[in-house]
């Protein structure tokens, strides 16, 4: 059973205008199901729960048993608008000016998951519901939070149900300048850490009877970041240490501190695993000559999809619409894709990210129009149908 066409532009607008900040839902799932629905989707609502976040609320939905199964993964969560006097219009208004939607989540991304169903009911009506295979749809709204209740719980969910994901297309906005011009392939790894260094605090006109962290504390990030990490690779840049925030809490101008502080990210290609970088920053710590604490946090492995069937769908698709091949990335930040690319192959193609997590954020009417006709092609060449 498949049903009417789906208008993507006026879609977006009511995803938009639900006020979806992560870990609320505020009916956008809802409206994602009821278009499902209306297509043929069986839908399964799944709410997960742990102890120290909220509960989140998140969808899968698929037409279709055979194989191979094709999954669209996406979030319908934002991040908070901020200031509301930086926007010009509403955040959640989803008015069109001169050609371009304005909204939280135009781009990233209920512009693409919109254009996506409207891309599914061209397909279906134009298959009759009829080709090789299945579809399925996996939507969070945990993806712009902790990312604790989300998509990685439902991949659970599915392999405890026998549900296999074969290939993944990823709505995430990959687009530089131009619809079309960036997929994503993989993506570099995130490790982030924190170091205290532990001295012994004092009088400053009495050194000999302290010790200063602040030397030690500076001897370490200079040490990890005297060389670099890497040159990069064929597919990757290079990987970056970044020292994000330096934490003493003094404000005495005459008290040598007890304990410094500094937090880091890395940002690390497939040259690298995480407990290479780890090993690397427990040296640095060690020569320091200092007592200190060191604690991690692992947000994504490096990785590189390989070449699949849904990318060679993806880049006909592309140039057929066009006219150009998009560059093959894995810059950028962390997605979903971190998990999904343990059961399948992951591709990622979405609309222009200029905007994204800032005010103002918006997408062109055109644009989404035209992803959706990609999209459409996406599945076309496919399922060669």
């Amino acid at each position: 059973m498949t049903g009417p066409a789906i208008d993507p532009i006026a879609l977006t607008q009511d995803l938009i205008r639900c006020p979806s900040i992560t870990p609320r839902d505020e009916g956008a799932l809802d409206i994602v199901q009821q278009a499902l629905e209306g297509l043929g989707f069986d839908c399964h609502r799944l709410v997960f729960s742990e102890a120290g976040t909220a509960d989140v609320g998140n969808l899968y939905a698929r037409f279709g048993r055979g194989a191979p199964n094709l999954c669209f993964a996406g979030h319908t969560d934002v991040v908070p608008a901020g200031d509301l006097a930086d926007w010009q219009t509403g955040p959640f208004a989803a008015i069109i000016e001169d050609g371009r939607l304005k909204g939280r989540g135009a781009a990233d991304m209920k512009g693409a998951i919109a254009a996506y169903i409207a891309a599914l009911a061209a397909f279906l009506g134009a298959t009759g519901g009829k080709f090789p295979g299945s579809l399925s749809l996996l939507i969070t709204g945990d993806e712009e939070g902790a990312a604790i209740n989300g998509t990685a719980k439902v991949l659970r969910w599915l392999e405890e149900k026998g549900e296999k994901l074969d290939f993944c297309l990823v709505g995430e906005p990959t687009s530089c300048e131009t619809l079309g011009d960036m997929i994503k392939i993989g993506r570099r790894g995130s490790l982030s850490g924190e170091i205290t260094v532990i001295g012994i605090g004092g009088h400053v006109a009495y050194p000999d009877l302290a010790k200063n962290p602040i030397p030690g504390l500076a001897k370490i990030i200079t040490m990890l970041k005297a060389e670099p990490l890497d040159q990069g690779t064929e597919h990757f840049p290079p990987s970056n240490l970044e020292v994000i925030n330096i934490e003493i809490g003094n404000a005495a101008g005459n008290v040598i501190p007890a304990r410094a502080g500094a937090a880091f990210n890395i940002r690390f290609n497939n040259l690298h695993e995480p407990d290479d970088l780890k090993e690397k920053v427990r040296r640095a710590c060690e020569a320091s000559g200092f007592e200190y604490e060191l604690s991690f946090r692992l947000f994504g492995d490096a990785f590189l999809s390989p070449e699949s069937a849904l990318q060679s769908a993806v880049l006909h698709a592309i140039e057929e619409k066009t006219g150009a091949l998009p560059e093959l990335s894995t810059t950028g930040g962390t997605s979903d894709a971190r998990y999904i690319k343990n059961h399948c192959p992951v591709t990622e193609f979405g609309l222009v990210g200029k905007t994204i997590h800032k005010p103002n954020e918006e997408a062109a009417v055109s644009d989404i129009a035209a992803i959706s006709d990609i999209y459409h092609n996406i599945l076309q060449h496919f399922f060669r149908a």
